[in-house]
C-alpha cells in the first residue's frame, strides 16, 4: 500500500504521492481497494517536521498486506509507510516551517496496494482524503518600539489622563506571542506611570521652576515574557502655566482732549491655551451715560443743538421751567442734571402737568413733531402725553402711551370718528431705564418714529372701537389723560423721567435733522474697516457706547480688537472718568472644556481740556453822558464797541480743523446792575425783541439782571449786546450807576472775564444844582430802598447793602454846600453884630463887611462845563474845605427846612426845596 499526496487548494507545499505496492509474482488477484479517512487535521512545530494527524493515518486492503511504500513525489511534505502489515502511515515537513510566512497548509492524501507484480501494474488506489495541517508558532521575536525617542510638552500644574503614548510591536504570528502585555518605567524615582495600553501620565502637578524638562526610560514585554530589544526614552518639557484670557489689558487709559481718536487696546491679545475655538465674540462697553442725556449732552443744551442742528424753529415747550408765566410744571419736582435742561420727576398719579389751552391752541393739527428725552422701567400701561386739541371747528385727538416694552400711538383725526388709528413699536428702549431720546413726526396718515436717531417702522392696527371716543374738550396732559373731563381724573399715570417734551406744528423734521439731534460726538469706533480680517465682523450701537466683535479666528480677532479705538471731536471734551468694560465669550468644539472668560473693567479718564479764555474787550470803565441822552425815548447805548474774543491753546487750535460746528459758539451773556436793583419807574434796559426773535435768542429781563441765551456765534452776541441801552425817566437822573457784563460757553462751563461799567450823568446848572434836585437827592440817600429777589436759579448778588453810594465828586460837592450854608448863616449874624459893636477884629469884620451881607448869594456854574472839569472843581473845593476849622461831615446833618436859592443870569427859576 502506498500513499499519494496531491493539491487540494491554493497556497499549499509542493505535493507528493507515496505508492504502496502488495502482493508478488504469481500471488492471488488483487480485488480490493484500500481504503482511509476522507478528511485530516494536522498540527506541526515551527521547530518540528512530524505532523500529529487527527485520525492516526492507516490504510486498510483486504487483499494482502503491505510490502513497501512509493517514494515522496514532493517537497515540502511527505507520507511515509511505518507498518506494511498494518497500513499505519506518516506525514512530515521536509524542511523547517515558518508561521510568520505561511500558519496553515492543505493538501490531499491516496493510498495505493501494491497489486500484482512488482511492478505494480495491477495496483488499485484508495479515495482521495484531505489533510488540514496548522503550524504552531514559537515565541522567537522580542517586541520592537515603533519610535526610539517620545517628546511631549505640557503644562505646570495640572494632572493630565494622557501625556503621551508609547507603541511597541512583536513579529511573531501567534496572538500568544505577538501582543504586548504591559509596558514598564525602569528610570526610577519620576513622577510618571505608564499602563499596559502604554499611555504615560503624570502622579503629581509638576513646576517649570523645579524641573522644566524630565527625561526617562520605557520597555516593554510580550505576553511570552520576552522583553523588548531596546527601549524607548521619553521626553516630557514642563511649560509655564498657561491661564486663558486677555493678555495687555491696561486698566487705566488716559485720553488727552484734542488728540482726536486713539486705540484702546494696542497690545491686547487672547491667549486660549492651544484650546479650539470656533467663535468669538467680544463686547466693549464705554458708559457715558452719566454724563447726560445720550453721549454729549452736557455740551449744550437741548435747545441750543436743535438751533446747531437747522432745526425748524417754531417748537413749544411743553415742560418750561416753572416761573409765573409758565406755573403748570410748579407741581412737578425737578431732578439735577448735568446740562442746562430740566428732568420732571413723574410718580404716576399726583404728577401730571395740565398744558394751558393757549399753548395747546398754537400745537394743534395733524402735522407736527413731538421729541422728548425718557428714561423709565415700569411694566404698566403709562400715558406720556394725551392731547384733545381745537382744529378749526373740529376736535383732533392723540395719546403716546407706554405699556411695559410697547410704545403705542392712538390717533383720531376727527373725535367723531368711531375708529382711531394704533400705531404700535416694541422697543426696549421704553423699559431699560436708560435715557433714550425719542421722536414722533405725525403727517398723518404717515407716522415716522426716531428712537436715539434710528427710524422704527409701526405696525398699523385700526382699532374696532373698543376705546371710548374722547370728550371734544381742548386739553393737552403730560404725564397722564384725561379719564373724566367732568370731575378732571386723570388715568394711566406716568411714572419716570421726562425732559426737553416739545411740539412744532407744521411739516415733519427732517431725518438729518433728527440724526445730528442725536449724533454723538464721543463713543467708540473701529479704527479702519478694511484692515477687518476674513470672517470677522463689527458692530456698534447708535450711541457708540457698545461695540460688538465677532470671528471664527483667534489672530484675525486679536488684531481686530487692537483697531477698537475712542473717540472725541468735542473742541472741550468733558473731563472725568469714563468706565470700562471688557466681555468675551468662546464657543469650542468640546462644549465641556471651553474655555471660560471672566469680565474686565477698566476706565477711561479724559483729561481737562484747555479751557478757552473768553474776553471781553472795547467798554469802559467810565461812560459819561448828559442826563438828558438818558433821559430820551432811546436811551444811550451802554456796550457801543463791545469787542468779544476767543483766545485759545495751541492744541485746541489744532483740532479746530476736525472740530464739529458748534466751536466759537457762546449760549448766554448777562448783565446785572451793581448794587440796586432797576427801579421800573425810573429806569430800564432796553432790548431789540424782534431781532433776538429772528436769531432764535431767548431772553430774561428782570429788575435784577438781563439774561440773553441760546447758542449762537459770537458775532451775533457781540451786536445784541451793543444794542443794549440804558434809559431814565424824567427827572430820575442821578450821579452814576454800575452794570456788569459775563458772558459763557458750553452751558456755563467756560465763563468770560466781568466786565464792569460805571454811567455817570452830566447834570446841566438847573439839574445839577437845583435846590429841589438836590433835596430830592438828599432824601433818596436818607431813605434807601432794598429790592432783592431770585428767578430761575439766579441769586442776586449785592454786594451794598445800603443804597447806591455817590461817587466821589458827588460827596465833595454836597460837603461844601453844606458848608457853604453854615458860612452864610455864620456871615447873617455877623452883619448883625457889626451894628451893636463899636470896633470889631480888623481882619474879620472887614472881610465880613466886604464879602458877607444880607442880599442873596449868586453862584454862576457854566453849563457847558465837562464832566472832568466837575471833578477837578470837587478836588479843589475838597482842598479848601479841609482849612476850614469847622467841617460839615454828611449833607444829612442839613436840616429839612434849609432853603438854596440858585439864581442864573438871564434866566429865572423859582425855589425848590431839596
Amino acid at each position: 500500500i502506498g500513499f499519494f499526496v496531491s493539491n487540494l487548494q491554493i497556497p499549499v507545499s509542493l505535493l507528493f504521492v507515496v505508492r504502496i505496492i502488495s502482493g508478488g509474482t504469481g500471488g492471488p488477484t488483487n480485488k480490493h481497494k484500500p481504503w482511509i479517512e476522507t478528511e485530516y487535521q494536522g498540527i506541526v512545530m515551527e521547530n518540528d517536521n512530524t505532523v500529529l494527524l487527527n485520525p492516526p493515518l492507516f490504510a486498510l486492503d483486504k487483499d494482502a498486506p503491505l510490502h513497501y511504500a512509493g517514494k515522496d513525489a514532493d517537497n515540502v511534505f511527505e507520507a511515509v509507510v511505518l507498518d506494511r502489515s498494518t497500513g499505519e502511515g506518516l506525514v512530515r515537513s521536509k524542511e523547517p516551517l515558518d508561521c510568520e510566512s505561511q500558519k496553515e497548509h492543505s493538501f490531499t492524501i491516496q493510498a495505493y496496494d501494491c497489486g500484482e507484480g512488482p511492478d505494480g501494474t495491477n495496483s488499485k488506489k484508495s479515495h482521495k482524503a484531505t489533510v488540514h495541517v496548522r503550524v504552531n508558532d514559537v515565541n522567537e521575536f522580542s517586541p520592537v518600539f515603533v519610535e526610539r525617542r517620545y517628546e511631549a510638552s505640557v503644562s505646570e500644574g495640572r494632572l493630565f489622563d494622557r501625556i503621551v503614548r508609547v507603541e511597541a510591536i512583536d513579529a511573531d504570528c501567534s496572538p500568544q506571542y505577538s501582543q504586548i502585555c504591559f509596558y514598564d518605567i525602569i528610570t526610577p524615582n519620576v513622577p510618571f506611570t505608564i499602563d499596559n495600553d502604554g499611555n504615560i501620565k503624570n502622579t503629581e502637578p509638576l513646576d517649570s521652576k523645579r524641573q522644566r524638562v524630565h527625561s526617562f526610560w520605557v520597555t516593554a514585554f510580550d505576553c511570552g515574557k520576552n522583553r523588548a530589544q531596546a527601549d524607548a526614552q521619553v521626553i516630557v518639557t514642563v511649560k509655564p502655566s498657561c491661564k486663558p484670557g486677555w493678555i495687555g489689558w491696561t486698566k487705566r487709559i488716559e485720553y488727552t482732549p484734542g488728540s482726536g481718536s486713539i486705540p484702546l487696546f494696542p497690545n491686547l491679545h487672547l491667549e486660549a491655551c492651544e484650546e479650539t475655538v470656533w467663535n468669538i465674540q467680544a463686547t466693549v462697553e464705554l458708559q457715558t451715560g452719566h454724563i447726560g442725556k445720550g453721549c454729549d449732552r452736557d455740551s449744550y443744551s437741548d435747545r441750543s443743538v436743535r438751533r446747531l442742528c437747522g432745526a425748524v424753529r417754531g417748537e413749544v415747550d411743553l415742560l418750561p421751567p416753572p416761573s409765573p408765566a409758565t406755573n403748570w410744571t410748579t407741581v412737578l419736582p425737578t431732578l439735577p442734571s448735568s446740562d442746562s435742561s430740566l428732568v420732571f420727576s413723574f410718580n404716576g398719579s399726583t404728577h401730571v402737568a395740565v398744558v394751558p389751552d393757549s399753548v395747546a391752541s398754537a400745537v394743534s393739527g395733524d402735522h407736527f413733531t413731538l421729541q422728548l428725552w425718557m428714561r423709565r422701567g415700569g411694566a404698566k400701561e403709562e400715558t406720556i402725553i394725551c392731547s384733545t386739541v381745537k382744529n378749526d371747528d373740529s376736535y383732533s385727538h392723540y395719546s403716546l402711551s407706554v405699556h411695559g416694552c410697547r410704545l403705542s400711538l392712538f390717533y383720531w383725526p376727527d373725535v367723531s370718528a368711531t375708529r382711531p388709528v394704533k400705531f404700535l413699536w416694541k422697543l426696549e428702549q421704553v423699559c431699560d431705564s436708560e435715557w433714550h431720546h425719542l421722536s414722533l413726526s405725525v403727517q398723518f396718515p404717515s407716522v415716522t418714529l426716531y428712537v436715539d436717531g434710528v427710524t422704527f417702522d409701526p405696525a398699523l392696527i385700526h382699532d374696532n372701537g373698543a376705546i371710548p371716543n374722547p370728550a371734544p374738550q381742548q386739553r393737552l396732559v403730560i404725564g397722564a389723560c384725561w379719564g373724566n373731563f367732568t370731575i378732571r381724573k386723570f388715568v394711566s399715570g406716568y411714572k419716570g423721567l421726562l425732559s426737553g417734551v416739545t411740539v412744532r406744528p407744521g411739516n415733519v423734521e427732517p431725518h438729518s435733522v433728527v440724526e445730528c439731534l442725536y449724533a454723538c460726538r464721543e463713543g467708540l469706533d473701529f479704527g479702519d474697516l478694511e484692515t477687518l480680517g476674513s470672517g470677522m465682523k463689527v458692530h456698534v450701537n447708535p450711541s457708540q457706547s457698545v461695540l460688538v466683535l465677532e470671528g471664527d479666528d483667534i489672530e484675525s480677532f486679536n488684531r481686530a480688537v487692537q483697531q477698537v479705538t475712542y473717540r472725541n471731536s468735542l473742541r472741550f471734551a468733558t473731563p472725568g472718568v469714563r468706565p470700562l468694560k471688557l466681555t468675551t465669550s468662546l464657543r469650542c468644539f468640546s462644549e465641556e472644556s471651553c474655555l471660560s472668560l471672566i469680565q474686565l473693567e477698566g476706565y477711561l479718564v479724559v483729561l481737562q481740556p484747555d479751557a478757552p479764555q473768553i474776553s471781553l474787550s472795547g467798554v469802559g470803565p467810565h461812560l459819561a453822558r448828559p442826563a438828558a441822552e438818558f433821559e430820551g425815548p432811546q436811551g444811550v447805548p451802554l456796550f457801543p464797541e463791545l469787542r468779544i474774543r476767543i483766545i485759545q491753546s495751541f492744541s485746541v487750535s489744532l483740532l479746530a480743523l476736525m472740530s464739529d460746528a458748534v466751536a466759537h459758539t457762546l449760549d448766554g451773556c448777562e448783565v446785572q446792575p451793581l448794587g440796586e436793583e432797576l427801579n421800573p419807574e425810573r429806569e430800564e434796559l432796553l432790548v431789540d425783541m424782534e431781532a433776538l426773535k429772528e436769531r432764535g435768542l431767548d431772553i430774561i429781563n428782570t429788575t435784577a439782571y438781563i439774561a440773553i441765551t441760546g447758542a449762537e456765534s459770537i458775532s451775533v452776541y457781540e451786536d445784541v449786546l451793543r444794542s443794549i441801552r440804558y434809559r431814565l425817566a424824567k427827572g430820575s437822573a442821578r450821579f452814576e450807576r454800575r452794570f456788569r457784563l459775563s458772558c459763557s460757553e458750553m452751558n456755563g462751563r467756560y465763563t468770560s472775564n466781568e466786565l464792569t461799567l460805571e454811567v455817570n450823568f452830566l447834570h446841566s446848572l438847573d439839574s445839577l444844582y437845583h435846590p429841589s434836585h438836590l433835596l430830592a437827592s438828599q432824601q433818596q440817600f436818607l431813605h434807601p430802598s432794598h429790592h432783592t429777589g431770585e428767578l430761575s436759579g439766579h441769586t442776586l448778588p449785592n454786594p451794598h447793602r445800603n443804597s447806591v453810594v455817590p461817587g466821589a465828586a458827588t460827596v465833595i460837592i454836597m460837603v461844601c454846600v453844606g458848608f457853604l450854608v453854615v458860612m452864610v448863616i455864620l456871615g447873617v449874624f455877623r452883619i448883625r453884630s457889626i451894628h451893636r459893636r463899636s470896633e470889631g477884629a480888623r481882619g474879620g469884620g472887614k472881610e465880613g463887611s466886604s464879602q458877607w451881607d444880607d442880599s442873596a448869594l449868586n453862584i454862576i456854574v457854566n453849563p457847558m462845563e465837562t464832566y472832568e472839569n466837575h471833578m477837578g472843581i470837587a478836588t479843589d473845593m475838597e482842598g479848601e474845605c479841609d482849612d476850614e476849622e469847622e467841617v460839615v461831615d454828611s449833607p444829612d446833618d442839613t436840616s429839612d427846612d434849609q432853603r438854596i436859592i440858585i439864581k442864573k443870569e438871564g434866566r429865572d427859576s423859582a425855589p425848590r426845596r431839596y
